[in-house]
């Protein structure tokens, strides 16, 4: 792996992508009024795709491009459960690449037409199947086309969580001047918690892993790690302590954030934040927790009816 932060920077330089990355960090000092330690809010959603999967889909993409992996004519290919494939798209067409997403067809509807919209190719899978029937189905377009697709695969590649490594993690500390003690976030690909835990655990910062509480839940971005097919770059050991949020929590935690620090936020900024308050009831310190993306795109579904 050849990327570094200062290389991506200098291959995107005079473009829309500059903007990816540097997202502010706003204290919740209603909802954590009170508790043993502050909170503060990384705001994902400030990048120009709207969520945290800007970071890891232009890593990605550039990875493959300096690999020989991207070549002119071929499409980029991955599974997704929306935002990956609303940044790939977004990437995709700034770069100059096409792009083909398999998505499941129980995702909001705003996130398909953003992916469209942006001209991306899209198939819908078996709703039931979530974003494992996804990725199954990205598989078996791969190796049947291997001429036709670059697939970047979110789920093991290493430039996942090497962007949150070099970006993600450093913003954190420059942005809390090494004063954050504590880390939360949830677990989709692992990319980012894996990312931020390598740049921040050994400077002493706890690592916080969240999950739903069940196979059958409806916190989008997030994997039941028991029940879903496992990522490649899932590692546990990343994290000091592991737990569960349930969706009933989640949604309501983020009707919270907007009603009373006015931050609109997907279900899985829900769920992180209440993972975050339930340390910060108990632990003294400095916690930074991770909101994936906003609630624009979540505003059909039953989180905002």
């Amino acid at each position: 792996m050849t990327l570094t932060a200062a290389t991506v920077r200098e291959l995107v330089r005079g473009s829309l992508l500059e903007r990816i990355g540097g997202t502010p960090l706003v204290p919740l000092r209603r909802l954590a009024a009170g508790l043993r330690a502050e909170v503060l809010a990384k705001l994902e959603y400030f990048n120009p795709g709207g969520s945290v999967k800007d970071r890891a889909a232009l890593w990605m993409i550039l990875d493959a491009e300096r690999s020989g992996r991207l070549r002119p004519g071929m499409a980029v290919l991955d599974a997704t459960s929306g935002n990956t494939g609303i940044a790939l798209a977004l990437i995709g067409r700034i770069r100059g690449h096409p792009v083909e997403l398999c998505m499941p067809d129980k995702v909001s509807e705003e996130r398909k037409r953003i992916v469209r919209a942006y001209g991306a190719a899209l198939t819908l899978t078996d709703p039931l199947e979530g974003t494992d029937g996804a990725i199954v189905e990205a598989r078996r377009r791969a190796a049947a086309s291997p001429d036709r697709y670059c697939y970047v695969d979110q789920y093991s590649s290493p430039a996942n969580p090497l962007a949150h490594r070099e970006t993600t993690g450093p913003e954190i500390w420059e942005q809390t001047g090494g004063t954050v003690t504590h880390f939360v976030a949830g677990v989709g690909t692992s990319g980012t918690i894996g990312g931020v835990s390598a740049a921040l655990r050994p400077r002493g910062v706890r690592i916080v892993a969240l999950q739903p509480d069940s196979g059958f839940h409806g916190i989008e971005g997030w994997k039941h790690m028991p029940t879903a097919l496992r990522p490649a770059i899932w590692d546990e050991g990343c994290a000091d302590v592991h737990a569960t949020i349930d969706t009933e929590a989640a949604h309501g935690m983020a009707r919270r954030l907007a009603s009373e620090e006015g931050i609109l936020c997907g279900p899985s900024g829900g769920a992180a934040v209440a993972g975050a308050l339930a340390v910060a009831r108990e632990q003294a310190g400095r916690i930074v927790v991770l909101i994936a993306d906003g609630g624009e795109r979540y505003l059909s579904t039953p989180l905002w009816r």
